[in-house]
């Protein structure tokens, strides 16, 4: 340990360790940057533009829009830029801060989807008390609250990781700077790391699941006893792209953060990841813009105007 010396920078493995391959998935991912972001601002413009939108739950789903391009700018463009330069190094004070907004913006999409199932909960089994429940104070309060829980828990795993020593300038074996295979690199213990890890990572994965969970069963159970004909269908449908994204956001993360390290293999790792930092965030645009009428027609009269204007 008296030879120990601090590394300045990392190597980032990238996408694929084939160079060709590397060009390829470049201009592939850089093609789902752009529609991310393009998707999520005209869901955000159409929101912010659109009177019949300004609910609790197009609140909360404009926010989550605004998660998901933080989600993806804080993995894709530096691996963007690596592999235009073809300098696939990350400072170490760049990956802490790459790791903290992935963190950051990861949980939030997670919380945020939980209160978006807690809203529907409302709604569908207590639409009598919706406004009161659902009031703007209160969804101020819950949106404060799931930036406040996830920046506690982002900062708690990037002080934690800048405690740690890194003795040789090493290999991450991924394309941005996550907990696990930063942890590998360090030649401190790293006990308290994992413990955190699967502590605070078990918890802001698993309790927002759960809540969802116990949303969703209390309302199939109210759709169950409604005996209007078509009244069932018609209040499911006001939660179907909720969870078409619910589905995909925690199917990839489970993937990914819940398989034993001996069973899924370091490609299979950064394939998981790459699903729900990249894939995720792009679908949710399409998935609430194609199943949610209220959402096509603010979409429709926001270009036409866009297209009147110009």
């Amino acid at each position: 340990m008296e030879n120990e010396s601090s590394v300045s920078e990392f190597f980032l493995q990238g996408i694929s360790g084939f160079s060709e391959q590397q060009q390829l998935l470049y201009g592939l991912f850089l093609c789902m940057y752009l529609v991310t972001l393009t998707g999520n601002v005209l869901i955000i413009l159409a929101i912010g533009s659109d009177p019949h939108l300004h609910t609790p739950m197009y609140f909360f789903l404009a926010n989550l829009s605004f998660a998901d391009m933080g989600l993806i700018s804080s993995t894709v463009t530096k691996m963007l830029f690596n592999v235009q330069t073809r300098c696939h190094t990350i400072s170490y004070t760049g990956c802490l801060t790459q790791m903290y907004f992935f963190l950051m913006f990861g949980d939030l999409d997670s919380f945020l989807l939980a209160v978006m199932a807690y809203d529907r909960y409302v709604a569908i089994c207590h639409p009598l008390h919706y406004s009161t429940i659902m009031s703007a104070r209160v969804c101020a309060l819950m949106l404060a609250l799931c930036w406040v829980l996830t920046n506690i828990v982002a900062l708690t795993h990037t002080l934690l990781m800048a405690r740690l020593s890194f003795c040789v300038v090493g290999e991450i074996a991924h394309f941005f700077c996550d907990i696990t295979p930063v942890l590998k690199l360090s030649c401190s213990d790293t006990h308290v790391n994992e413990l955190m890890v699967f502590a605070l990572g078990g918890t802001v994965l698993m309790v927002p699941f759960v809540c969802i969970v116990i949303s969703y069963i209390h309302i199939v159970f109210a759709i169950l006893k409604v005996r209007t004909p078509g009244g069932g269908t018609k209040a499911f449908s006001t939660c179907s792209s909720h969870l078409c994204v619910v589905c995909v956001f925690y199917g990839t993360l489970f993937s990914a953060y819940l398989c034993p390290p001996s069973v899924v293999s370091t490609e299979k790792d950064v394939a998981a990841a790459a699903m729900y930092t990249v894939v995720t965030p792009m679908l949710n645009p399409f998935i609430y813009s194609l199943r949610n009428k209220d959402m096509k027609g603010a979409l429709k009269r926001l270009l036409c105007h866009r297209k009147f204007l110009s």
